[in-house]
């Protein structure tokens, strides 16, 4: 009998130690589940941080890469109008000594061949010489004439002539030389131009 109940006892004492270990791991179990979904959450939050600090970084890159353009844009407007403003500039400043120019040319057509040889001669062709190498360095060549067409985007016509030697349209002459600076025209060639002749009236006829 002694036996049964000692036995009865170690079975209600297991019973009891696999009841508090039941209730130990359903605890720990319900703990673990709690970290698990607290853990899953918390991550959840960070996905959702980082997605968001994501699209900030994109928006402040996009607004930083507009920005740059926009500034990039705005020296290169800047350089542009600081070209033209210079090219302005120059080109006034080319078409004032133009006069010069001419006038030099003038003086070395008539100037008498006696006298040519001549000190203060040989000095006047040397200006002559500086000044057109200067001008050709900034770009500046003359409009051609001879045997040309007039063409009113480099020419202006200061007399049409009526001349058999030529067809209508044709320069016969240069009055004053124009010049291009580059592509633009800095000032236009003074040109005599043909025209062709006028139609004989036709004689009466006899009755």
């Amino acid at each position: 009998m002694a036996s049964n109940k000692e036995t009865d006892a170690e079975a209600v004492v297991v019973e009891e130690w696999e009841g508090e270990q039941a209730e130990k791991e359903e605890k720990e179990s319900v703990v673990v589940e709690g970290e698990l979904e607290e853990a899953r959450e918390e991550l959840e939050k960070l996905r959702e941080e980082l997605e968001k600090a994501g699209a900030q970084a994109a928006e402040y890159l996009d607004g930083w890469q507009r920005t740059q353009a926009e500034f990039s844009n705005y020296k290169k407007r800047q350089e542009a109008e600081r070209a033209q403003v210079t090219a302005l500039a120059n080109a006034a400043l080319l078409r004032k000594l133009l006069p010069v120019v001419d006038d030099f040319e003038r003086a070395t057509v008539t100037l008498p061949v006696d006298l040519s040889q001549l000190t203060w001669c040989e000095g006047i062709f040397l200006i002559k010489h500086k000044l057109n190498a200067i001008l050709e360095s900034e770009g500046v060549k003359p409009i051609e004439t001879e045997g040309q067409t007039f063409d009113p985007r480099y020419h202006e016509a200061v007399t049409h002539e009526e001349v058999s030697d030529y067809e209508e349209g044709k320069i016969i002459g240069e009055v004053q030389r124009g010049y291009m600076l580059s592509e633009r025209v800095l000032r236009p060639a003074l040109v005599r131009v043909a025209k062709a002749p006028a139609a004989p009236e036709p004689e009466p006829s006899e009755e």
